[in-house]
């Protein structure tokens, strides 16, 4: 007995499938440890930058540890990651051009030992370098504040360095202005405290970096992230997420140390003013 199956049922059907099919998996980064906001904004920003695309987002586990993932990248183990930029990461994967957070990871606050505020109120720039900071052992920042003549110690333990800090290993731990915050809420019970009275200051940004097989979904992400710095999106989220934490710590009051970075690969992007934070 032949089923007569009425015609827009079947296109609907056809319909469906072509989506499912169009509909292309990509596997985003997501480092194994607590989350902040500063996290959670990147998903919210990588997520309206796609929306118009037809990408499943699906969130992979990885180590903390940035290269490590930079290089499963490279593998085709993930395909979007984020971090700071620097050529050496620019060959490995895909970097989208656009300061994540408006240039902000280089604007960087001491976290100290909170009974060492006096000390750090009296120094000068000279005996700022005089202390010893620690940085993650794969960071761009350890070669920006060595370029700079700051002492540094590598350290490959995240979570370790703010100990080090809080019984004397170390001076200080440099963190970047959008997170300095959150981490000191996160460590509390160690006595630390947010330094009151210097900011160090060199140009460096944070980039999505895609997977170098991965040229389309690249294409639709940079200019997604352009559509939304021109329609006022990405500010708006911007300001949603940092503009209360950032005023609480009165950058315009401190003295700022301006340090030069030999490791931005594009100081052409330092002259479009709309990707960077303004005050």
């Amino acid at each position: 007995m032949r089923i007569n199956v009425p015609y827009c049922f079947i296109a609907l059907i056809s319909l469906s499938i072509c989506s499912a099919a169009a509909t292309e998996v990509v596997k985003v980064a997501k480092e194994q440890r607590k989350l902040y906001p500063r996290d959670h904004y990147i998903i919210s920003l990588l997520e309206m930058a796609l929306a118009n695309h037809a990408y499943q987002l699906e969130h992979v586990p990885v180590h903390p540890h940035q290269q490590r993932t930079l290089l499963k990248l490279s593998k085709g183990d993930v395909d979007i990651h984020w971090g700071m930029t620097s050529p050496d990461r620019e060959t490995i994967a895909t970097a989208i051009p656009i300061p994540i957070f408006k240039g902000l990871i280089g604007k960087r606050i001491a976290l100290i030992n909170q009974q060492r505020q006096p000390e750090f109120s009296a120094i000068t720039d000279d005996k700022f370098k005089l202390l010893t900071a620690v940085q993650g052992h794969d960071w761009p920042d350890t070669k920006i504040l060595a370029q700079n003549g700051y002492r540094v110690k590598p350290f490959a333990h995240y979570p370790a360095m703010f100990t080090m800090v809080s019984r004397g290993q170390v001076d200080y731990f440099p963190r970047s202005v959008i997170e300095i915050q959150d981490e000191l809420a996160e460590f509390n019970k160690l006595g630390l405290a947010i330094e009151q009275q210097h900011l160090l200051s060199y140009p460096a940004a944070f980039y999505f970096f895609v997977n170098k097989n991965k040229s389309e979904l690249a294409t639709a992400l940079e200019s997604g992230l352009l559509a939304m710095v021109s329609n006022g999106r990405f500010d708006k989220l911007f300001d949603h997420y940092f503009a209360d934490t950032l005023a609480k710590l009165k950058l315009d009051e401190r003295v700022e140390h301006q340090l030069e970075n030999d490791y931005f690969p594009d100081a052409a992007i330092l002259d479009n003013k709309a990707l960077w934070y303004k005050k």
